[in-house]
């Protein structure tokens, strides 16, 4: 595979199940993209906070709710969603959730 090029088979099992706490792991750091997985214990949460780039979220596993721009979203696998930057947002983990975080170029 050429240098250049980044292949994950299971973006999910790249995040790890955790007892407690919030394990972050970066697997791309490029100058176009910066690709963040992230593995939450139950009852854990990303406080209120904002990013300087645009940002995607991409739930892998797991249920909890996320705040972006003061609306309340319950959220799961499969949830996706894009902020602008300096989006005020924040996540909290009801069950064991993994997530992908990408931080973006700006425009």
């Amino acid at each position: 595979m050429p240098d250049d090029v980044l292949f994950l088979a299971d973006l999910a099992a790249l995040a790890p199940h955790v007892p407690r706490g919030i394990h972050s792991q970066t697997l791309d750091d490029s100058p176009e993209l910066r690709l963040v997985v992230f593995a939450f214990a139950p009852g854990e949460e990303l406080s209120e906070h904002t990013a300087a780039r645009p940002a995607i979220v991409h739930v892998l596993a797991g249920e909890g709710e996320a705040v972006v721009g003061g609306e309340r979203h319950a959220i799961g696998p499969g949830t996706w969603f894009h902020m602008p930057a300096r989006m005020a947002h924040s996540i909290r983990a009801e069950t064991p959730l993994a997530m992908a975080l990408y931080l973006l170029v700006p425009a």
